[in-house]
């Protein structure tokens, strides 16, 4: 899928029939751009995509940093016992309020060639809270269901920016998203709500990975269109169905497909 949403970036990127500007950049420098793109290594040189650390497939800049999470943890992380585990937690909280309050009360950084180091914060403390859930037994068994819990995850999502942002949104990073996975990992589903988790965690990936170069060609739409509140009702509303049937298309046909291949190759090996 990096390499699949590389390619899809590549072409939306030189192809794009709302606006973008290719031609600043040079064959070589967009070949470097693609390459970088391909083997996750960020070069964020796009000024017009806000100096994405990859800027042919934006997403790509939360996967990179779970790469670097992962290595760490085969490396040292997965030696560590609960109380050095717990010490290590701690110390990646406060580094993120930190982080929070240096950025002025936001933990969106991460993404870009400005807030690079943000993503390692946001990503220490997330990869090691879950690994605090998991050592310590914290998941919590209830009824808690799927629309519970959507409802729960809502409740975050709209929370207001304010001047105590810089508070409010470290504690519900710290404390309130730990909870909602634990709460998530020892619920209760029924037959139809179960099926509809499976999907979503199955196309969550392909969706991620092939949505933003079409995201990037609507903001270019936008700009040299202005279209009205009611136009752009419809547009969003049928472009986001699209995107999930291009994804669940791409999942079918490419990603389990492909995976399926690699597994058998390695296996052989």
């Amino acid at each position: 899928m990096v390499v699949f949403g590389s390619v899809l970036g590549l072409i939306a990127f030189l192809f794009d029939p709302f606006g973008g500007h290719p031609e600043l950049y040079g064959a070589a420098k967009i070949f470097l751009i693609f390459l970088a793109s391909l083997f996750l290594i960020p070069y964020p040189v796009i000024v017009e995509r806000s100096f994405n650390l990859f800027g042919l497939n934006a997403p790509a800049w939360s996967l990179f940093w779970e790469y670097i999470a992962n290595v760490f943890y085969a490396l040292i992380l997965h030696k560590l016992n609960r109380g050095v585990l717990l010490v290590f937690t701690i110390l990646s909280a406060i580094l993120l309020c930190f982080v929070c309050h240096r950025a002025g009360g936001s933990l969106m950084g991460g993404w870009g060639k400005e807030n690079f180091w943000d993503g390692g914060a946001r990503v220490a403390y997330s990869f090691l809270a879950g690994m605090v859930v998991y050592r310590c037994d914290l998941i919590i068994k209830s009824e808690t269901g799927f629309l519970s819990l959507s409802l729960l995850l809502f409740l975050a999502f709209i929370m207001p920016f304010n001047k105590w942002n810089w508070l409010t949104e470290p504690l519900v990073v710290l404390f309130y998203f730990p909870l909602l996975v634990a709460l998530g990992a020892g619920g209760r589903l029924g037959k139809g709500s179960r099926k509809i988790c499976i999907f979503s965690g199955k196309i969550s990936y392909p969706l991620y990975m092939t949505h933003y170069a079409v995201i990037w060609m609507f903001l270019n739409y936008y700009t040299k269109y202005q279209p009205d509140a009611a136009q752009l009702f419809w547009i969003i509303s049928t472009g986001t169905l699209l995107l999930l049937l291009a994804a669940f298309l791409v999942m079918n046909f490419y990603d389990v497909p492909l995976r399926k291949y690699l597994t058998a190759k390695r296996k052989k090996i």
